[in-house]
């Protein structure tokens, strides 16, 4: 095949995960509005719902991972995920559809978000895995495979807000149910279009098939009995910090069951003692990576709850005198990947022909720095605004082109490192180990959104002053600047440190 082509399977792949994200984002550009328009939540406790809700997505690809890796294989798992996701898209909008019954509408839609998160759980791992898999280990088309696969995940979000949005946000809080109704479709017709063309496509580069469950690969079998006594070990140190943070978190069984797992599951994998003194140090290098992610994704993820009040509440969204949905504006950070991930892929192959190295960890590091930037311009616009006033929309569409910029630099790039420096039996759980960074991050995002300043709009007095560690969050400005500050931090201290990671890497 011509080094410079990619393998078909990478578009099977792309097309899947572009459908997946559309049911993802769809719903997820709805479900504050829905939170607080439909079942009537207040700020503080639709922020918190989202927190747990996007962390435990991105905390459940430990379990997916593992059991692909050890039984079902990829194609499985994959499938096993997509129809679950299914199912909690429709049991969204069976909740949208009894809004009369309170009770039943919140029941429907806590079952929802549990088949939502567990599904993703064997989805997003394995389907991520696989891309690497189409590869040689060492092929140079590897970082630009991941960038074109991202913006398969983005087109599908870009495109699931401004139908699912049109569909579900108007003035009748029960229309909310067609916007989770599309979104549910478009779960079904990315796992359709998987379980159709996986046989064909799905191919290694020596022609074999990918994916297969573990019974038909000899990886497994090959491997020592196993013992349970370092497992139970640390169930126990998990069953200690769990109890320990559920004491301190006041009760949170979500933040108390992330934050646990965020150490134990690590440590797990590292004292694994097949792993050599080489494997290890690799393993070290993608958990300081993930850490530094965390700065980034806490603040990306604004954008599905305390940037969706802001766009609402203080954004002028009328445009030749129409006003713009809220919702229409999560697809700004989606348009921008389709538009800029070609030239990103296209520049990294281009810097790898010309052996002009760029190491990963500045990659991430300039990504954290974009973000920095965005949110210190957003901090500027809204200094000086009083609560009666509204910005231009420019401001939130800048802020989302610059975090355009940075995720391209840090996601893809990550995706593709994790693949590299993984060893092969720990392919999927390493990306699941992966993906903790961002349930943690999701956990801190909403618990960040919470202290988003609530003011009375008619008289502009504050109806509930923040603190963040000490520091007084008295306006939109002070809110915006957190995210400046400790962004900023990682940011810079990730530049010092990245030649002593590029060296951990490439031991």
């Amino acid at each position: 095949m011509n080094k410079t082509n990619h393998q078909r399977g990478l578009y099977l792949l792309f097309a899947t995960e572009m459908w997946e994200r559309f049911s993802y984002y769809g719903m997820r550009a709805l479900f504050v509005l829905y939170l607080t328009k439909a079942l009537l939540m207040n700020k503080e406790a639709a922020s918190n719902l989202y927190g747990n809700y996007t962390g435990l997505v991105y905390l459940s690809p430990l379990i997916g991972g593992y059991l692909a890796d050890r039984y079902l294989g990829n194609r499985k798992s994959i499938i096993s995920g997509g129809v679950l996701m299914a199912t909690g898209q429709f049991l969204l909008f069976l909740s949208a559809s009894n809004l009369n019954n309170f009770q039943i509408a919140n029941t429907l839609m806590l079952i929802g978000l549990g088949l939502l998160i567990i599904g993703n759980g064997f989805f997003k791992p394995n389907i991520s895995t696989m891309v690497g898999e189409l590869y040689e280990q060492n092929d140079k088309r590897k970082d630009s495979a991941y960038t074109i696969f991202y913006m398969g995940i983005n087109l599908g979000a870009f495109f699931s807000p401004l139908v699912c949005g049109s569909f579900g946000e108007t003035e009748d809080p029960s229309d909310f149910k067609w916007g989770f109704l599309a979104a549910f479709a478009g779960m079904v017709i990315g796992t359709l279009i998987f379980i159709l063309f996986k046989d064909k496509y799905l191919i290694s580069p020596e022609g074999k098939e990918l994916g297969l469950s573990v019974s038909k690969t000899k990886a497994i079998a090959e491997e020592k009995p196993v013992s349970f006594t370092r497992p139970l070990m640390f169930l126990l140190l998990e069953a200690v910090l769990f109890v320990s943070l559920f004491y301190i978190f006041d009760g949170d069984i979500f933040g108390a069951s992330i934050f646990s797992l965020c150490i134990t599951v690590p440590a797990f994998v590292i004292t694994d003692a097949s792993l050599t003194k080489s494997e290890k140090r690799k393993i070290w290098a993608i958990y300081i990576l993930a850490f530094f992610t965390i700065f980034f994704w806490s603040a990306f993820e604004q954008a599905g709850a305390s940037l969706t009040y802001f766009t609402d509440e203080q954004t002028d969204r009328v445009i030749f005198g129409k006003e713009i949905k809220t919702s229409f504006f999560q697809s700004l950070n989606a348009i921008f990947i389709v538009m800029m991930a070609p030239l990103f892929s296209s520049m990294w192959y281009f810097f790898e022909r010309k052996e002009i190295h760029i190491s990963s960890t500045k990659k991430l590091a300039t990504g954290i720095l974009l973000l920095t930037l965005g949110f210190y311009i957003l901090s500027l616009g809204v200094k000086d605004l009083s609560p009666s006033e509204k910005v231009s929309m420019f401001w939130i569409t800048g802020l989302y082109y610059i975090l355009t910029l940075g995720e391209l630099c840090l996601s893809p790039i990550g995706l593709s490192l994790v693949n590299k420096l993984s060893p092969i039996r720990f392919a999927s759980l390493m990306m699941g180990v992966w993906y903790l960074s961002s349930a943690t991050a999701n956990k801190f995002s909403g618990t960040l959104s919470t202290l988003y300043p609530e003011i009375d709009h008619k008289t502009g007095e504050i109806i509930k002053a923040t603190e963040f560690l000490g520091y007084q969050i008295n306006s939109l400005h002070d809110f915006f600047m957190i995210f400046v500050y400790f962004a900023g931090f990682a940011a810079i201290l990730l530049f010092l440190t990245s030649s002593k990671l590029d060296k951990l890497m490439n031991d």
